[in-house]
């Protein structure tokens, strides 16, 4: 037999990578993340969600040489995620508070408000602050450029700019999510 034909059926596949890797560092990752959040729950749902988000995307060349440090990475992102997440429920449980319960949307639509909230919160991350004000300005209040650029104290021009990164980046999103 050729060396390279023993070499492929020597060569571990994909879900033998991965078994290998959940098994050997997953009750290290869970313990980490629960040092690191203070909560059990907390901890063992990221880390199988940390082993989800590599299930659905391939394993990158060279990642498996340092195992934990890539683990850490995708928890770390899956940590703030869940941060994010509990902040914008926050807010809007206290804007619900604000309203007279006679005016509280139901169950089934505030999960699809929060959920809403949750797409344009992720929509809008790596945006940078004056982009994304400029742009709710613009998309959520109605205002014209120069009624932006007069409120921020910025030229038309620096408006245009912004809405134009913002767009742009909106479709890159929309891109990345629709496929």
């Amino acid at each position: 037999m050729p060396a390279d034909e023993l070499a492929l059926m020597q060569a571990p596949t994909a879900n033998q990578q991965l078994d290998k890797l959940y098994n050997r560092h997953h009750g290290w990752l869970q313990g980490w993340l629960q040092h690191k959040l203070g909560s059990l729950h907390d901890a063992e749902d990221l880390a199988q969600d940390t082993f989800v988000r590599i299930i659905r995307s391939p394993l990158k060349e060279g990642s498996l040489r340092e195992p934990r440090h890539y683990l850490l990475t995708i928890a770390r992102g899956l940590t703030v995620d869940l941060f994010r997440r509990r902040t914008l429920e926050r807010q809007y449980q206290q804007a619900l508070a604000a309203l007279p319960e006679n005016q509280w949307p139901s169950e089934e639509a505030r999960l699809l408000i929060l959920e809403s909230l949750m797409e344009i919160d992720a929509l809008f991350s790596g945006l940078g602050a004056k982009v994304k004000h400029t742009f709710i300005l613009s998309q959520c209040e109605g205002l014209t450029y120069a009624e932006i650029a007069d409120q921020l104290g910025i030229s038309l021009r620096t408006v245009n700019n912004y809405m134009a990164t913002a767009m742009e980046h909106c479709c890159l999103y929309r891109l990345k999510n629709d496929l």
